[in-house]
């Protein structure tokens, strides 16, 4: 079971206007099993996305990447689980292609015009063939209030489907905000998630939503980890519609600054959801890093504690061998990082000052501490102003289990 999350209700998740949902069971890879999404846009639309830096990545991705450096407005998006069509080659090239030619004929638009995303099992080639025969019932199904079917119909080991939606007021008007995520293992994304999908029916300029999109996934889905394993089909789109009557140009546009504060907090929102829904995850685990030279090294160093099989498997084990800790903020690659200036704090619990044990630390504070479902992990480098967060979750015995039978 996710740590402390559970999916909102179809009522919760705020249709966005201009954009459009359906869903269908194509049996790419199981029997009566809804895997097969596609999201229909009206015409006006801006879309970005920000992808894997795997070098092994999709096909879907080669070809999503491709169609958003064209010229052509982005008027629908197909998603399959059940297959990665990763490690697949030319073949895996041709379906990602195939399934773009049977969607574009659907809809009426050119191929370049449609994105593919595919996740599930790598190395093996997707059946395209049933993925195009699913296509019309996914069509049949388009709705705007139909977000809560496809957060489920994009699962695939995750335990709960992952939404988020809100609404503002900009400049008068109501905007709304409304996001689909998915994963729970292979989770590292250098630069998104497996995949997520946010919409919003303000209009953002090109070149706005290309910044906004690459600031979102920095400050959400690329502060995440539950297995530092980086995905072969990490995507994380963004599509704004316009139809609510609000529009950004440029940063020093009114109402701007709140409504990035909201995205952001859609996206973060989602993120946080894949880590608490993390593969066997007991516990969801934010490790603080400040006093920083800069965000980046706080990262390393928070990355360093959240990726470490040691750190995670005590977590798990609510026992307090925080050396395991200290261990991870040495070797996280600050050479000049002077360990004596480092503070850590399980919670508001010291643990650890002066290059070693804190004095007022007792180990009955420790594991109480670690005891929690929701434990925050704060250190202070002592060399600076920077700051950063990383959200992680616990290694346990179901963490194997899920991962060896995950082909089964």
């Amino acid at each position: 079971m996710p740590v402390n999350y559970a999916t909102p209700a179809a009522d919760q998740l705020l249709p966005v206007a201009g954009i459009r949902l359906g869903v269908a069971a194509a049996e790419i890879r199981k029997k009566n099993h809804r895997d097969l999404t596609l999201l229909a846009l009206d015409a006006g639309c801006t879309v970005a996305g920000v992808f894997t830096s795997n070098r092994f990545c999709a096909a879907p991705v080669q070809l999503c990447r491709q169609h958003l450096a064209g010229s052509g407005e982005i008027r629908a998006l197909v998603i399959n689980t059940g297959n990665a069509n990763a490690g697949t080659g030319e073949p895996g090239c041709r379906a990602a292609q195939a399934t773009c030619d049977a969607v574009a004929g659907l809809f009426g638009v050119a191929a370049e015009q449609v994105l593919p995303f595919s996740t599930g099992v790598i190395l093996e080639p997707l059946p395209v063939e049933r993925l195009i025969a699913g296509l019309p019932a996914a069509q049949a199904d388009l709705r705007g209030d139909n977000w809560h079917a496809a957060a489920h119909a994009i699962m695939t080991t995750d335990t709960v489907a992952k939404a988020a939606s809100r609404s503002l007021v900009s400049n008068g008007r109501k905007v709304v905000i409304t996001g689909i995520s998915k994963g729970a293992g292979m989770i590292k994304p250098n630069m998104a998630t497996m995949l997520g999908f946010l919409a919003t029916d303000a209009g953002i300029a090109q070149p706005l939503l290309d910044r906004l999109v690459k600031e979102a996934a920095d400050a959400s889905f690329n502060c995440i980890t539950v297995d530092g394993d980086t995905s072969t089909n990490d995507s994380f789109v963004m599509i704004a519609s316009g139809q609510s009557g609000v529009s950004f140009a440029s940063e020093g546009d009114a109402g701007w600054a709140e409504f990035k504060a909201a995205i952001i907090a859609v996206a973060i929102e989602l993120a946080q959801a894949i880590v608490r829904d993390g593969e066997g995850a007991t516990k969801f685990i934010t490790v603080a890093v400040e006093g920083g030279k800069n965000v980046e090294e706080c990262r390393q160093v928070g990355y360093a504690i959240g990726h470490s099989p040691l750190v995670k498997t005590a977590f798990f084990a609510s026992d307090p061998n925080l050396g395991r800790i200290l261990a991870a903020i040495g070797y996280a690659g600050i050479a000049d990082l002077d360990v004596d200036a480092v503070r850590v704090w399980l919670d508001d619990v010291l643990v650890a000052e002066a290059g070693g044990r804190a004095a007022t630390y007792r180990e009955e504070d420790g594991a109480r501490v670690m005891a929690g479902a929701e434990i925050t992990v704060r250190v202070n480098l002592g060399r600076g102003p920077a700051a950063a967060q990383v959200y992680t979750c616990d290694l346990s015995y179901d963490y194997v289990k899920i991962n060896a039978d995950y082909r089964s």
